[in-house]
Parts: C-alpha cells; structure tokens; sequence
C-alpha cells in the first residue's frame, strides 16, 4: 500500500458518528444511507504508548495521523473495557434503528494492539469476557520485551517500524489476515486466610494493564469460600513457577528501580541473560537447594483428555514448570518441540494445537537444558497435554516461591500453618485472533496443519491429560455496563 495513496485508508477508517454518540446525526443518516460505502477493514487501536522504550509514542503518533484520532486509544490513558463498551454500545444502537453501514462496521470490525504480552493479553481478556454477537480478530504489534503473542501469530517479535510507511504496510497486512481461534485459560489461587503474615500476591511493579494477574475475589463470588483468600485471573500465552519466573522477578524489579536503563529492545534481551546468570540459573544445581525442585515445593495433579484427576510425577531435577498455550516461549522458543509420530502413539500425544483444549506442560531442569531449544529438534522435558491442572503446595519446604503469567512475574508467599495453596487451571474458552501466513501456531480446525512429524528423538519421560469444560470471566471487563436503552440480548 503506497503512502501517497491515500484513499486506501478510508479502508481502515471509522467515521465520527460510529465513535462519538454525540456526534452529527446528519452525518449518521447520510452514512447509514451507504453501506457500500463502508471501509473495508475498520479497525480500532490501542496502543501502550510506555512500551517498546520511546517506539509506543511514536506509533500512537503516527495511527493518529493516519487514521480518525478516535479510533485510536491510548492505554495509559483509557482502558479497554471503557472504549469497547461506548463504541459496541453506540454500534448496538445504530443497529437498532436498522443503519446498515453500522452493522457493516460491527461485522468487519478488526483490533489492533500495540504493546507486551501483557498488554495484548489484557485487550484478549476483555474480548472474551464481552461475549459479543460479532467478536473481533485481534492483531498484536510487537513492543515488549518477549513478545510471544505476536510471534505465535506471524507479526513477528522485533519492535516495528513507527513511520507513516510501515504503520500502512501493517494496516494492509491486517486486512488480508486470516481469524484463528485460541484457547484461554482460567486461573484460580485459594488458600486458607493465614493466622499471622500474608499469602497475597505481590507484583514486583504496578502493572495497570495485567488485568489478567490474580486479583482477590469479592466475598459474593461464586468462587469466594469462607475462611479462604481466593484469586482469579487467566493467560494466554503460559503460567510459568520456579526458576525462569524467579529470574524474570529480578528482571522487572530491576527495571522498576532503573527505568532509564530499559529504552531498548536489545538491551532489555541482554540484561535479562546477565541476570539469568547473577540469579545462579545456569548453575542450577550449585547455587540452587533441592527445595526448590518443583517435586519438592508441590503436588501436581492432572486431568487429561479422557479421564479424572491424577497425579502427575514430576522428575526430581525439575526447577521449572511451563503450563504452555501457544508454541512461543521465552522470545519466540517452542519448548514442546514435535514429537514424532511414535511418540505420539505410544503416549497420546498431540502437536500443540492453540485451540484443542489442551495445555502443554514443559519442565526445565535449568538454563543450559533450556538452550536446547535453540537446537532444530530441542525441546524441554514434555511432562503432559491436560484440560486442567491443580499445583498443591504444602507447609515445610519454602516460605514463597516464583510465578508468571504471559511474562509477567510475582514472588508467591507459601503456606506458614498446616494448610495447602492450591493452584488451578482450567480451560475457559476460545477469542479470535489474526494471523498472517508466517503464523507459526497450528489450528486443530485447519485441515493444512500437518498433525506429525517424524525423525525426531524424544529426550524425556513423561505423561497426559483433561476434562469438563469450565467458562468463567478473566474479569478484564468488569467494568463493562450495557446502557439500559439497549437490547442486551443483542449483546449475547
């Protein structure tokens, strides 16, 4: 798409009076009169304007520009929830009165967002939680650290170009992608209220955009048990305990002190690698005691495909536990690798579709095991395919440990009475994404998915799992309210 085109972005562009309920109704006859007339691929932004160093700015510039400022949005000025509510509330409306440009709108509506994994994986949470009749695809812009979402899907995980052209040349890039489906997952902390201390999460920064971080149920949830903390949240991309979430803590602990020390991409991927090694990552054996070894710090049980629960053996050297939902970790690695096609027969396995209702879950005996997966074949210890998975922790092996959700990180307190932490994921449902054809995600409903490979050694001894479905909200959206002058039905 050429740049001095500029016809081609009314392609992309949404007018006033879709954005604004107060605007023109003149405008809004005299539109609705056209529905040929309407763009394309109507898109709305949101962008971190704090991510990628100073590139968030400069791209929240440019969209702009290019587009209706409305259709814009600032994260760190306005939530998701808050602007989706007013323009799907407005698109409701107008669809009410029979304005067939707006249901044009609301049928090829597109999101796009710029920001981290945790960013994007926020938007999704509210996506899924609006349980719309039109769902949007979601197309995420690389400006983190990881950026595992975008890379799964082919928008690759090197900051972007925040120039007129490259903006234009990723807005046609949306328009011929295809919708994908994803699984998400539901996460669900309880433990009983401690007699002295606290077992609350403690996030090592203020992250307004990590709605999908346990956050403390309300004493009326259908969650809430009496004489019990409980937290939910959910993830996209995989929860992670142990040694890598415990280096990644030291990361952004280190980023919150020195944010000046953080402009760039580079640096930040650099910095993460010294600290892996101050943290005695490398040296796991050494520096680390066998109290931390997963085995040690929990129970794991498990549900697979066909079954109940079970308990899942974990190897004694395992330091760290990937509950994975997308083939990307750690910048762009695949820890579950390929299985071959033995392997698959003889432990009912599966490649790792993003939206088969199944979790992959990877352990890690330390940093050098986790550089095979730099190898063309490498990949970590496969412990399991489940729908659902519940971690145990007992008093008497460590006062706290280290988890992660889509990248980012808390120090978890233990138990200090006799009492158990339990740990829960379950799958939750499915959002739309969209993918461009370097996607490297596999979709159980493409029928060009290759569903083996063969050649390849497996390195680990391992098991399987699943069950019952479970629908619940992230709670991304809680602050979502359908005006009362609008059909909720219509909504559903």
């Amino acid at each position: 798409m050429s740049s001095k085109d500029s016809n081609s972005l009314n392609n992309f562009k949404i007018p006033d009076y879709i954005l604004v309920p107060e605007s023109s109704k003149t405008e809004s006859i005299e539109a609705g009169k056209d529905p040929d007339s309407a763009p394309k691929c109507p898109v709305l932004v949101f962008i971190n304007s704090r991510s990628g160093g100073q590139l968030g700015g400069e791209l929240l510039k440019t969209y702009t520009t290019l587009l209706n400022d409305k259709q814009v949005f600032d994260l760190g000025e306005n939530t998701p929830d808050k602007a989706l509510h007013s323009i799907y509330s407005r698109l409701e409306n107008l669809k009410l009165q029979g304005d067939q440009f707006a249901i044009k709108i609301m049928e090829r509506l597109r999101l796009i967002v710029a920001g981290g994994d945790g960013t994007a994986g926020w938007l999704l949470g509210v996506v899924c939680d609006l349980k719309l009749s039109h769902p949007p695809p979601i197309a995420t812009v690389p400006l983190g650290t990881g950026n595992n979402l975008p890379f799964a899907f082919g928008w690759g995980k090197r900051n972007p170009g925040t120039d007129q052209n490259s903006v234009e040349q990723f807005l046609d890039q949306v328009m011929k992608a295809k919708e994908m489906t994803i699984d998400n997952w539901h996460i669900v902390m309880r433990m009983r209220a401690p007699k002295q201390g606290s077992c609350d999460p403690i996030p090592p920064l203020e992250l307004p955009h990590s709605l999908h971080k346990f956050h403390r149920v309300s004493a009326g949830d259908e969650l809430s048990v009496e004489g019990h903390h409980t937290f939910r949240g959910g993830f996209w991309n995989y929860f992670s305990m142990g040694m890598d979430a415990q280096v990644s803590y030291a990361f952004h602990s280190e980023r919150k002190m020195n944010p000046e020390k953080f402009k760039n991409q580079l640096v930040n991927q650099s910095t993460y690698a010294k600290l892996g090694c101050t943290q005695g990552w490398f040296m796991a054996s050494l520096f680390h005691p066998a109290d931390r070894n997963i085995a040690q710090l929990a129970k794991v049980k498990v549900i697979r495909r066909r079954g109940q629960w079970e308990d899942l053996p974990i190897p004694p050297y395992i330091r760290s536990i990937v509950c994975l939902n997308l083939p990307s970790f750690s910048g762009g690695l695949n820890p579950w690798g390929t299985p071959n096609q033995k392997k698959l027969e003889q432990r009912d396995l599966t490649p790792p579709f993003v939206d088969d209702g199944l979790i992959e879950v990877v352990g890690f005996r330390d940093a050098w095991h986790g550089l095979v997966l730099l190898a063309p074949k490498g990949h970590g210890t496969r412990l399991a395919q489940a729908h659902r998975i519940r971690f145990e922790f007992h008093k008497g092996t460590a006062d706290h440990t280290f988890m992660r959700i889509d990248g980012e990180p808390w120090k978890q307190p233990l138990p200090v009475d006799d009492d158990t932490v339990v740990v829960e994921i379950s799958h939750h449902g499915q959002v739309n994404m969209l993918a461009t054809e370097n996607c490297r995600s596999q979709s159980v409903n493409d029928p060009s998915t290759p569903r083996h490979a063969d050649g390849e050694e497996d390195d680990s001894d391992e098991d399987d799992h699943s069950a019952a479905e479970e629908f619940r909200k992230f709670g991304a959206a809680d602050t979502f309210r359908i005006p009362d002058d609008v059909d909720i039905s219509h909504l559903s």
